[in-house]
């Protein structure tokens, strides 16, 4: 068997599967209860004057 048509086999029935539980995985990671307050308070980092230079 060729590596390509191994490869493309694999892809075609696991890898899809993989890439699919990956992407509900990062999305149930992002929108977990408790993360907005999180989230936001990393959002204001750029407008918190402690941390804005004085040049």
């Amino acid at each position: 068997m060729e590596t390509y048509t191994a490869m493309r086999t694999f892809a075609d029935s696991w890898g899809l599967l993989y890439m699919v539980l990956i992407f509900l995985g990062v999305c149930v990671f992002a929108f977990r209860p408790g993360s907005k307050k999180i989230y936001d308070e990393q959002a204001r980092i750029p407008l918190n004057e402690e941390t804005i230079k004085n040049d």
